[in-house]
């Protein structure tokens, strides 16, 4: 089980470099435009959602007090400074990941939800659940950019198996 999650957090290192490349070269207006198809607003207000929420599970994994009390919060109006946020972010969950254990994995994490609910899950399905998340939000931004009149990378997790050798 292990393998199968360090497989998926350097995936999701890969595809979220490859979607931040992208949207760099969109200007600082398109980034922040309202957008029909944008949940969370904007492009820059969906890449602001995947980190936010990224952070609010890993404290939940770690047993850490919450830092979030809504999945919409915009953490950084700035791009470089999300970029780096969530550089910073892909690499902690890659290190975080590949110090779990198979026994790790499959044990319960109890965690409380932002209005308080206590849940228990177990740990693999949480993580299946964070990936999942990252994947579903990383196909609206994909969208958004394609909207914004690029043609964006694939994102697939089979071209970055390819990618890999």
């Amino acid at each position: 089980m292990k393998s199968h999650f360090q497989t998926f957090s350097r995936y999701n290192t890969w595809a979220n470099r490859r979607l931040y490349e992208a949207t760099a070269t969109l200007s600082d207006e398109a980034k922040r435009l309202p957008r029909p198809a944008a949940y969370f607003g904007s492009l820059l207000g969906t890449l602001n959602h995947l980190l936010l929420v990224d952070q609010l599970w890993f404290d939940r994994v770690l047993g850490r007090p919450g830092r979030h009390t809504q999945l919409d919060g915009i953490l950084y109006e700035d791009f470089a400074e999300l970029r780096a946020a969530r550089e910073q972010e892909d690499a902690a969950i890659e290190a975080r990941v590949a110090a779990m254990t198979d026994e790790a994995l499959a044990a319960d994490l109890t965690y409380h939800t932002i209005t308080g609910g206590q849940m228990r899950n177990p740990l693999h399905q949480v993580l299946s659940h964070i990936f999942n998340h990252q994947t579903h939000h990383r196909g609206q931004a994909h969208a958004l950019l394609k909207d914004a009149g690029l043609m964006p990378p694939p994102l697939d997790l089979l071209y970055y198996l390819r990618d890999q050798g």
